[in-house]
């Protein structure tokens, strides 16, 4: 619901206050508020006002098999990239070398999510907004067969979910050192028909999301990505940013930081030096684009190319479109040359140290560092989930977009802020599981 307020005040000192309170077609619960004093931004704020979840500290004393089934839970989305970024730190701490079609399979399963993930976005919850509808149920009265491509696609990455991970939510499949099963050829390969229908459909997509008209609102973003000359950003490489920073995915505590504010339940992340920086499909296409599969490389340059993609937040839902292309892609070419591994996982030791990565989930860069004795128990834990990082750029675009909407009516205005916040596809309840929270009031 939005709404709007003015007070009664000469038109330089009149202050007024746009405010969604409480947001829709995102996941989880949050509201915007900004105030507006003559032409001056007096505020602006992203409010998540979900319950902490502790998953920080549910995790402590547990063993890394444990882990990784209970960070499945803080996402229903993007269960993967939380098991992803755990059991990789994991791996590097006790040095266990994956057998190689294991590693496919890593992909392949992360690839499942971002299908699944960005074709719910774009088609339930960006597109709506573009096309003037108040939900895809009303979109779909319209264009029932954009709306069942959409499902289609969506599926097609449930479906992959479900052979890897045992299920589509909250995944079971997965073990530090490997898999707990692996599919056979054939199951693989009986996926192969709806990937093939998903890649033309993805491709489809991004001509059909390039062809919306944005918003005319530009500005110089600072943006970080995961980024491999070798394979497209999910798991793999370095840390990166536009602004030349180049350091190990385990070591994204050495240049970021988290913050308590006291009109949010979830920590906010910037840079050491204060900076605020833009994460997920946007970020990824400008930073790793030289790894996208060609066809996504095609489409890229078809829709209008990165510059488009990098000024614009509105463009973000055609990044998510490309990302699908590659994805779909290169399913394809992993199961094609799939092999089953004679072991599903490696055995390991446990040893005392740091087990910390990043990897790409769907919506950005994900964060974890787990402090381990030498049983291999977890004594301490920091998850950084995108939305966390994402929560300031967030605020700073709605401080440089109100301008451009004080001219409409306030519920409007209200409504337009609330589309700009969902084209970062923001996963709310990701951000509410941090350990404590102390609010001084004066």
């Amino acid at each position: 619901m939005t709404r709007a307020k003015a007070s009664q005040q000469s038109p330089e000192q009149e202050e007024r206050t746009f405010a969604v309170d409480s947001m829709s077609r995102v996941e989880g619960e949050g509201r915007l508020k900004v105030v507006v004093r003559g032409d001056e931004v007096v505020k602006a704020e992203l409010s998540i006002f979900e319950a902490p979840r502790f998953f920080e500290r549910l995790v402590v004393g547990r063993q890394p098999d444990e882990v990784l089934d209970m960070v499945a839970r803080i996402c229903g989305i993007c269960p993967v990239a939380y098991q992803m970024t755990a059991t990789e730190g994991f791996e590097r701490l006790f040095e266990i070398e994956l057998d190689p079609q294991v590693r496919q399979l890593r992909r392949l399963f992360y690839w499942g999510e971002w299908l699944q993930s960005h074709a719910l976005h774009i088609y339930l919850l960006n597109a709506p907004d573009f096309l003037g509808y108040d939900s895809a149920i009303d979109m779909a009265r319209d264009h029932r067969s954009i709306v069942e491509r959409g499902l289609s696609l969506k599926q097609a990455g449930v479906d992959l979910l479900k052979l890897i991970g045992g299920r589509a939510v909250h995944p079971v499949g997965m073990r530090v050192g490997g898999f707990y099963r692996v599919p056979s050829k054939s199951q693989a390969r009986a996926l192969l028909p709806a990937l093939e229908q998903s890649l033309i459909d993805a491709q489809e997509t991004v001509k059909w999301t390039s062809a919306f008209n944005l918003p005319d609102f530009e500005r110089d973003p600072l943006m970080l990505s995961m980024c491999d000359p070798d394979l497209y950003a999910l798991d793999t490489g370095r840390l990166v940013t536009t602004e030349g920073l180049d350091i190990d995915p385990g070591e994204w505590d050495s240049a970021f930081t988290e913050q308590h504010v006291d009109y949010t339940t979830a920590l906010q992340a910037s840079s050491l030096d204060g900076k605020h920086h833009l994460l997920g499909p946007s970020a990824r296409v400008v930073l790793a684009g030289a790894s996208l599969h060609p066809l996504a490389k095609t489409a890229l340059e078809e829709s209008g190319g990165a510059e488009v993609l990098r000024r614009n937040m509105f463009a973000a839902i055609t990044a998510r479109g490309i990302e699908m292309i590659h994805a779909a892609a290169e399913s394809i070419a992993i199961i094609e040359a799939y092999e089953p591994p004679v072991d599903p996982y490696t055995p390991w030791e446990p040893r005392a140290g740091k087990a910390s990565w990043s990897s790409e989930a769907p919506r950005g860069v994900l964060f974890h560092r787990y402090d381990v004795d030498e049983q291999g128990r977890v004594v301490k834990a920091q998850i950084v989930p995108p939305t966390s990082q994402n929560q300031l750029f967030m605020e700073d675009d709605m401080r440089g977009y109100v301008g451009t909407v004080l001219d409409l009516p306030e519920p409007e205005a209200a409504a337009r802020l609330e589309a700009l916040i969902r084209c970062y596809d923001p996963c709310i309840s990701c951000a509410t599981h941090f350990l404590t929270l102390e609010i001084e009031r004066i």
